[in-house]
């Protein structure tokens, strides 16, 4: 089964889902209570999966919200009514934050976190020809306690802080599933030793046998049939290594070669009959720190990220499909080989994109504000989904628990504050031992794999100066106060970790009579282009920096800092921001870059933000 750019858990496909994303009917109270869904009232009409705080939702109202209301009425397609041994599955991507859901007046359960996926069994409901969908959907926008990233708590967007994002805000979809079915399955790779690993958990299939296939472009390389045995399977592949380096390099995912392995996972009956399949893919890929570098496949690998903070003028924090491949494309056409997700966990359609076109991510815990018993089981039942979701994206290369301190505002003199800091570290690695984790990006680091450092310094001498050798290095680290913040904190180790600077630059620029926000102020395009230049030289020429994250990729909102505008356009010539941005840094480039190109990508569906506006009851 070819894999669907569309699909919203791209690494776990069946062909059997559909999506429930287009007009619904939408109410707004501020008046928390309880409301039996049978008697609201829908005033308005709601383009989901847009919040209505955006322009495309068709509601564009950005008051405050405590509590909004969805609903929608659809007649089950034919091919999605179960069957014997079938369930039916309603998904959401995301709500935010608290979500209840009723389907045909029966209560089909809740969810508490905004930026994360849930799913709810609603067989029993399936057998009725019209099935109706209420969603209500809490947020509160003064609690401080909920992460909620760069969503504004005040009524009105100020400084660095955006509209907020209330309600649904991604795809809600239907699937058929088998009673015996896949429910999980992640992908761990082994460069060394030239292996995939693959862990799967298995509903009501003891004794049955999991077969695992993968592909190399199209060709089958690898094949593991293995009986299921309490529910998991763990297994090792053992892929065939030619040898050679040029060989073996073709094997390799990286940005200049995003080579992806294609797999296919089938469960059998002891007969060989099928029982479930689901398409995916993964990569032979490994990211590691050692020795004051960062390393990618094995060999030291520069960094050049931008922060991209995933806001669109239309659709806010939600894209179509076309939007996101474009960011992808964008971002790799200025220079740059991976992106920072600020304070966001983005669309995985849009980790879809970057494993396939070859971006790297840095995926970033949305932050609350304030620190208590009640934010510690916010962030960590949250933060656990999200690496349940996303460690299986060879795009995904570090993990930022932590931004500024948020939410730890007191971190270096509260020792809870820390302890907590270090807990979320330990508990990320291990789940995913794999990939480094920055405790806390930014400064104040109490435990961390890279030493990351946000400094808006504008002249190019002091970044030149600050980034030297005889500045940065184990004693002056320990001096170092960016943004006025020790860098370390407490007994922080100092282990040969690489230095990174994060967040920089920041200059505001725009070319029409408008009111913004920056760091530092450029008065013209070419003024602009220049102040970049001279920036990324000064950091290009840091003998101790193992790469940067320049502040931003666009314009947001009031911040008028980005590279591009909000609508992406450059504010500059672009070829001047990519020369600027690879400087002379050797990345390892894949000797076959250019004659490289996956199969996919001969194959890309075209997308525009009107496809979302396909009524749900027409689906039948």
């Amino acid at each position: 089964m070819p894999l669907d750019a569309l699909h919203p858990r791209p690494q776990f496909q069946r062909a059997t889902w559909v999506p429930l994303d287009g007009w619904w009917q939408f109410s707004s109270q501020n008046e928390l209570g309880i409301h039996p869904p049978e008697t609201l009232e829908f005033s308005q009409n709601i383009l989901v999966p847009y919040s209505p705080e955006s322009p495309r939702s068709g509601v564009q109202d950005e008051s405050p919200h405590q509590q909004v209301w969805y609903r929608t009425s659809l007649t089950l397609p034919e091919h999605l009514v179960p069957q014997d041994n079938e369930r039916l599955v309603l998904h959401f991507g995301a709500v935010d934050h608290h979500a209840k859901v009723w389907v045909s007046g029966h209560y089909a359960g809740e969810h508490i976190g905004g930026y994360t996926p849930f799913s709810f069994d609603i067989t029993e409901h399936a057998h009725e020809t019209m099935l109706d969908i209420v969603v209500q959907a809490c947020d509160f926008p003064t609690d401080l306690r909920i992460p909620r990233g760069k969503q504004d708590w005040l009524d009105q967007a100020h400084s660095i802080w955006y509209p907020r994002t209330t309600g649904i805000w991604r795809t809600v979809w239907l699937e058929k599933v088998p009673v015996q079915r896949l429910e999980k399955l992640h992908w761990t790779a082994n460069v060394e030793r030239f292996q995939i690993q693959y862990q799967a958990s298995v509903k009501n299939a003891e004794g049955c046998r999991l077969q695992v296939r993968l592909y190399l472009r199209e060709q089958l390389i690898a094949e593991d049939t293995t009986r299921v045995q309490q529910g998991q399977v763990t297994r090792t592949i053992h892929l065939p290594d030619p040898g050679i380096d040029d060989a073996r390099d073709d094997f390799l995912w990286s940005p200049e070669h995003p080579q992806l392995l294609d797999a296919e996972i089938t469960l059998l009956d002891e007969q060989g009959k099928v029982l479930d399949q689901v398409s995916s893919y993964t990569a032979l890929r490994s990211v590691e720190v050692r020795d004051n570098h960062f390393y990618l496949n094995g060999r030291p690998y520069y960094l050049r990220l931008v922060l991209d903070q995933g806001y669109w003028t239309e659709g806010h924090a939600t894209a179509s499909l076309e939007e996101l491949r474009r960011d992808v494309e964008l971002t790799k056409k200025l220079g740059f080989n991976g992106v920072r997700k600020h304070q966001k966990i983005e669309d995985p359609r849009y980790l879809f994109q970057a494993d396939h076109l070859g971006l790297l991510v840095w995926t970033e815990m949305p932050s609350p504000y304030t620190f208590s018993p009640e934010v510690v089981q916010h962030v960590t039942r949250e933060w656990l989904e999200v690496l349940d979701r996303d460690r299986s994206h060879p795009c995904v290369v570090a993990w930022v628990t932590f931004n500024e301190s948020w939410g730890v505002p007191d971190l270096p003199l509260v020792e809870e504050q820390r302890q907590f800091v270090k807990a979320l570290y330990h508990l990320t690695r291990s789940i995913d031992p794999t990939r480094p984790v920055i405790g806390n990006d930014g400064w104040e680091h109490v435990i961390t794999d890279i030493f990351s450092i946000h400094d808006y310094e504008a002249r190019p001498e002091v970044i030149r100066q600050n980034y030297s050798a005889e500045a940065l290095n184990p004693q002056g680290a320990r001096k170092f106060m960016p943004g006025r913040r020790q860098l370390l904190v407490g007994d922080c180790p100092l282990e040969k970790q690489p230095y990174m600077l994060t967040e920089f630059g920041g200059i505001a620029y725009t070319a029409t009579p408008q009111e913004g926000w920056g760091y530092s102020t450029a008065q013209t395009s070419e003024d602009f282009i220049e102040r970049y230049e001279k920036l990324l030289a000064a950091v290009h020429d840091s003998p101790v920096l193992s790469g940067f994250c320049y502040t931003q990729l666009t314009d947001t909102f009031q911040e008028i800092n980005g590279i591009l505008t909000m609508d992406r356009t450059p504010k500059a010539d672009m070829e001047r921001f990519a020369k600027a941005n690879k400087g002379n840094k050797m990345v390892h480039p894949h000797p076959n870059e250019m004659q490289y190109s996956h199969r996919w990508l001969k194959k890309q569906p075209q997308s525009n933000p009107e496809q979302t506006q396909t009524r749900s009851d027409s689906l039948a």
